[in-house]
């Protein structure tokens, strides 16, 4: 469809008009004689004819070609442009924040995998947290892990298959024995400052307690939930261990309350299976519909078609004066 960007242009169309009414071409009168044997005359008084003061008249073909090309010009003025059908985008509508722990008791091998087989924490995280980070096709992902402190991984992005390949290069320790729950959540909070999306999700999955963190798990919950933060946390590991790898189901309970989100125990595989297919039911994607129309510049059109009809223009009248030279010689 042709669409014009600047319409109010048209509106310098008799503006020529108007130049020519307050502006009048300049004439000249003076008295001249007109004899019709001029050559005679020559001849007899013995001088030389100079050429004298010539009036231009344009004619019928430069009067259309004066109305052509202020036509053409105005109309590249407006800016002309082609539209294009409707182009739909989806994309995604929520930021989803994956935040692993990698104290050592990850290692654990209490965990049995499809085969039946004992498998540790960590490799059992990896498996089901790469299914579930498979069907979040829309969703921009981000991943981050702690221990002594918390460290990003793979900042928000689509790029799923990025996320899965530092998800599988992760070990336990790498970022130290200790479980430092308050600081992850502190580093999400700061990864989210960047994000535009309304809805921002974290799940938080941990095998212990909080170590000492330098922001206290509490006070990091309630920032959280006052900057509409979801952080649901999942505990895995024997709830009757104590020590270091207590787990403290009462606080990973408070966290996801606080922020509006759900708490989960995971016992085995399975279980853990099950919380992430929950979670797919709890965290459907969410998409943004974005709708445009591309439009194709024309402008270049009317300018390629005044040069080349002031060109055959040019070329017209250089021809007809080089045939009436000839003629008269």
């Amino acid at each position: 469809m042709l669409q014009f960007e600047l319409p109010w242009a048209f509106a310098l169309l008799p503006l020529p008009l108007l130049v020519i009414w307050m502006a009048p071409e300049f004439r000249d009168r003076g008295e001249a004689l007109r004899v019709p044997f001029f050559s005679r005359l020559v001849d007899i008084s013995g001088l030389h004819p100079r050429s004298g003061a010539v009036v231009l008249r344009k004619n019928r073909w430069q009067r259309v070609n004066i109305v052509f090309t202020w036509v053409l010009v105005v109309l590249s003025l407006a800016q002309p442009v082609w539209v294009g059908e409707p182009i739909v985008q989806e994309k995604s509508a929520r930021d989803l924040m994956l935040i692993v722990d990698l104290s050592t008791s990850m290692d654990e091998e209490d965990f049995t995998d499809a085969t039946g087989e004992k498998i540790s924490r960590i490799d059992a995280v990896k498996q089901v947290l790469g299914d579930f980070i498979e069907r979040r096709s829309t969703d921009r992902l981000a991943l981050a892990v702690f221990g002594n402190a918390a460290f990003p991984q793979a900042p928000f992005s689509e790029d799923h298959k990025t996320v899965l390949a530092l998800l599988d290069e992760l070990q336990t320790g790498m970022a130290g024995p200790r479980t430092m729950i308050g600081d992850a959540i502190g580093l999400a909070l700061r990864l989210f400052e960047a994000s535009e999306s309304e809805n921002k999700v974290v799940i938080l999955l941990t095998d212990g307690n909080d170590t000492g963190s330098q922001m206290p798990v509490p006070r990091a919950a309630e920032i959280a939930a006052a900057n509409a933060i979801t952080i649901h946390t999942i505990a895995m590991g024997d709830p009757a261990s104590v020590g270091e790898q207590e787990l403290d189901l009462d606080a990973l309970k408070d966290i996801s309350e606080v922020t509006g989100g759900k708490s989960f125990l995971a016992l085995d595989n399975d279980e853990l299976t099950n919380i992430y297919d929950e979670l797919d039911r709890l965290e459907t994607e969410k998409l943004e519909t974005l709708s445009y129309r591309p439009k194709l510049s024309l402008f270049h059109y009317p300018l390629g078609l005044l040069a080349g009809g002031n060109l055959l223009l040019i070329s017209i009248m250089l021809f007809s004066v080089s045939r009436r030279g000839r003629s008269h010689a």
